[in-house]
């Protein structure tokens, strides 16, 4: 029995916007940290959303009507995303409350108890904080981090999935290579028709976030007109010239 951190990382794709509109779920993608380290385990479901998707929307994800109409509807896997998640597993997901709508409209419908709001991370919200100002979607901050996203074509839900728990491991400080286990494909598990997701990370180069201009001349500005006197602006002095 686990009784560690377990942390969902999940991403969805949908039809539109709006399920009150109409529009519905058609791929969950998710995996599983345990204490901040992938576990291997990953959860991928394609759904038939019983309607049409819009051409804009295939643009995005590149999910047809016709590819979906033969994967079963949400109702049909609705227990084993559950199971996935867990009593104890804490939702991660970039802008949340857009994926978070979508499931617990789903999970109403079906009379099922709707994920609280206590029990998700937003790592949206963390960039925003993390990088004001900054472009914060999922490919700005892979750019930022310096991870791989190059085979990101499209928006998947799975790949997603592994790209924003690379994301959130940095958000959170970065994760210690070392202490990341090699996992082994035999001892991957694999859930519905999930994809295995490589717990084994690559050593990555020194970080280095240089600022924006933007975040530089608004340091200028804090530093001129928010303080008295500011250290940093003023002349050093004959003797800190020598130390320098």
């Amino acid at each position: 029995m686990n009784t560690g951190l377990r942390e969902i990382v999940f991403d969805t794709e949908t039809t539109g916007l709006s399920p009150e509109n109409g529009d519905r779920l058609v791929e969950i993608g998710a995996v599983e940290l345990i204490n901040h380290i992938p576990s291997g385990r990953s959860y991928h479901q394609y759904i038939n959303p019983e309607r049409g998707v819009p051409e804009e929307v295939v643009a995005v994800h590149g999910l047809t009507e016709e590819f979906l109409k033969d994967y079963p509807v949400f109702a049909e896997v609705a227990a084993s995303f559950i199971e996935f998640v867990g009593d104890d597993g804490i939702l991660v997901a970039h802008n949340a409350s857009f994926d978070i709508k979508f499931i617990n409209f789903e999970l109403k419908k079906l009379g099922r108890a709707e994920y609280e709001w206590d029990r998700v991370i937003d790592t949206l919200e963390m960039a925003r904080k993390k990088f004001p100002g900054a472009k914060n979607n999922l490919d700005a901050l892979c750019k930022r981090f310096n991870i791989d996203n190059s085979h990101r074509t499209k928006h998947g839900a799975l790949l997603d999935a592994e790209l924003l728990a690379d994301v959130y491991l940095e958000l959170l400080g970065g994760a210690e290579p070392s202490m990341l286990p090699k996992q082994e494909s035999d001892n991957n598990q694999q859930t519905g028709n999930g994809t295995f997701f490589a717990a084994e990370r690559k050593l990555r180069p020194l970080r280095v976030f240089p600022p924006t201009p933007e975040e530089e001349a608004e340091h200028l500005d804090f530093l001129e007109h928010k303080l008295k006197n500011a250290l940093w602006l003023s002349e050093p002095s004959t003797d800190d010239k020598k130390q320098m």
